[in-house]
Order: C-alpha cells, then sequence, then structure tokens
C-alpha cells in the first residue's frame, strides 16, 4: 500500500520536482540564471513555442496530430512581411491575412484527415512540405526586407508597421520595473483561453470522448467531423498567432528563423502528458512544458554549453518525461486491479 503511495505521488509530482531542481541547479551553476532580467528572456523565448504547443494539444486531444505547425508559422510571418513590405498593405491587413491563412490550413488539413481518410502525420507532413516550398516562391528563397530587389526587378518600398512591431517588441512595465513582452502576455492569455475551452466547457469534453474513443462518441450522438477539423483550425490559427509574433520581433521576413519551431513545440506539448500525471494531452501541461524547454535552453546557454548538445539534452529530457509518465501510469493501472 505504501508502495502505492509513493507511486502516486512521483507520477503526479515528479516532473514538477524535476523542474524545481533544474530551476535550483542552473540558479547555482550559471551566474545570473535566477536574476528577472533571466526569467523575463526565458519567458519570451517560450512565448511563441507554447503558442504553438497549445495548437499541437488541441489536436493531440482529438487523437490526432499536427507536423505542419512550424511550417504554418514561418507562412504567416513570410506572408506578414510580403503584405508590408512588398505589397504596402497595413498591420490590421497582414494580422488578418495570417489569421485566416492559418485557418484555411487547418481546414485543409482537418478535410484531408477526416474526410479523405490520410493518416495525420501523412497529412500533415505533407502540408509541410506543401508550405516549405510556397513560401519561398514569391521572393525565389531569400528573406523579406525593405529595399530588398524583388523576382521582377523592382525595389519592395514598403516597411514593417510600427503598430505591427509593437507586438514583438512591446514591453508592459510590471513591478520592480520587470518589463514583460507583449508576447508573453498573449502566450498566457491564449493558455487561459485553451484550458478553459478543453476543461470546462462542453465542447472540450467532447474533443477528449473523440480522442479517448472516436466510434463510441460518435454513436453517442457527437459530430466527430465538425470537432476533428475544429481542433486543426484552431492549430492552424495560433501557428499563424506564433508566426506574427515572430515576425514582429524580428522586423523581417527570415526564411530560417523557424527552424525549431517544430521540435520544441512538439517537446512542450508532449511533455505536457508528465504534468501531475495527467497522461493525456492538456493546456496546463503544456504550458509548464514550454516553461521547462525554454529553462532548459537558458541554462545550457548561460553555462556555455555547445549549441549542438541542446538538441540531444531537450531530446533526452523528452524520452525520461514520456517514459516515467507511461511506464509509472501503467504500473499503477496495473496496481490498481
Amino acid at each position: 500500500m505504501q508502495n502505492q503511495t509513493i507511486l502516486n505521488f512521483a507520477i503526479r509530482y515528479g516532473f514538477l520536482i524535476l523542474l524545481a531542481g533544474l530551476v535550483i541547479f542552473f540558479s547555482v551553476a550559471a551566474s545570473g540564471f535566477a536574476g528577472p532580467r533571466s526569467a523575463v528572456f526565458i519567458f519570451q523565448s517560450v512565448a511563441i513555442t507554447g503558442i504553438l504547443a497549445l495548437g499541437v494539444t488541441c489536436t493531440l486531444v482529438v487523437g490526432g496530430f499536427d507536423l505542419s505547425i512550424g511550417s504554418v508559422a514561418t507562412s504567416a510571418l513570410m506572408l506578414s512581411a510580403y503584405m508590408m513590405v512588398v505589397l504596402e498593405q497595413s498591420a490590421v491587413v497582414a494580422v488578418i491575412a495570417c489569421l485566416l491563412m492559418g485557418a484555411l490550413v487547418g481546414l485543409v488539413n482537418g478535410l484531408l484527415i477526416v474526410k479523405m481518410k490520410v493518416p495525420d502525420l501523412l497529412a500533415t507532413l505533407g502540408m509541410m512540405f506543401l508550405l516549405i516550398g510556397l513560401q519561398r516562391i514569391p521572393t525565389e528563397g531569400r528573406s523579406i526586407s525593405t529595399g530588398m530587389n524583388l523576382p521582377d526587378g523592382s525595389t519592395a518600398e514598403g516597411v514593417f508597421s510600427p503598430a505591427f512591431l509593437w507586438l514583438g517588441r512591446h514591453r508592459f512595465d510590471l513591478v520592480l520595473e520587470n518589463l514583460i513582452p507583449v508576447p508573453v502576455v498573449v502566450f498566457l492569455i491564449v493558455g487561459v483561453l485553451v484550458w478553459v475551452f478543453l476543461e470546462l466547457t462542453r465542447h472540450g469534453r467532447l474533443m477528449y470522448a473523440i480522442g479517448s474513443n472516436e466510434r463510441a462518441a460518435g454513436l453517442a450522438g457527437t459530430n466527430v467531423t465538425r470537432y476533428k477539423i475544429l481542433a486543426y483550425m484552431i492549430s492552424g490559427v495560433l501557428a499563424s498567432v506564433g508566426g506574427i509574433l515572430l515576425a514582429a520581433r524580428l522586423g523581417r521576413g527570415d526564411i530560417a528563423s523557424g527552424n525549431n519551431l517544430l521540435l520544441d513545440s512538439v517537446a512542450a506539448g508532449l511533455i505536457g502528458f508528465a504534468v501531475l500525471g495527467a497522461a493525456k494531452p492538456n493546456a496546463f501541461g503544456t504550458a509548464v512544458g514550454a516553461l521547462f524547454v525554454g529553462i532548459l535552453l537558458q541554462g545550457l546557454t548561460m553555462m556555455n554549453a555547445p549549441y549542438y548538445t541542446q538538441d540531444f539534452v531537450k531530446g533526452a529530457v523528452l524520452v525520461v518525461a514520456l517514459v516515467f509518465t507511461f511506464a509509472l501510469s501503467s504500473r499503477r493501472g496495473g496496481g490498481g486491479h
């Protein structure tokens, strides 16, 4: 009985204890890690990853998976830059175009998976390659910036709107002048909205029901098609939001800036399974997972760890977290019979 109690405690709080241990370790080993400036930088670095990860979480809830989020984000980054720099549109038009693009990609993903019966991994992988190619065609593979030469021989005269750059660069002056960047505020708002939607609404409960047993949910009268498509549309829109914030922070359409977004976002979403022993996709766990990835990378950077070791450490932690979650959860299930 005592072993079962210890096991339950380890499943529920083990990951949070690991996170606290990581913070203590880096605070001791890396000078300046425990400071407010470092904390703000961590939050800023995880905000965009976290927003994408929350989108992935919605697809995981319905038993799916979205591999196209990184390319949707970079497509939004390139599209917003193209709208303002090349087409000389306003910030509002650029943002609306990006959000519509994300929703459209999510809709197409959902239709491929639900109507055409294409497996989710294959459908979203195909979309990923499609978008990677598509976003490079208008500029022949070059990044977008004011004054660049366009393929037709003309020069791009437009500039990034100050209102657009505000989204990525403005900081809110809060307690003790720890300036909180706008993307962090957006991440927190999106996190709360997704958590409320999934945990507290009927729609969220139906999406979880589809993920656990799609056939049973359908027989009970749930519109499985509509909810699965909705999940992919939410994922596409949130990926676009991440891309918009990244473009606003960089101030240019950098073709290579979103390279790590997919892996970091997926890692955050999957690590979320281990938080509080959930063993299922959930918004709170995903937010903690994104924070964990950010703390890990910031700590390794401040300790001058070589950049090529960071992905290895990140992967090792992800594997340990998932083994920890599912192996212990299955033992708990076995012990309960």
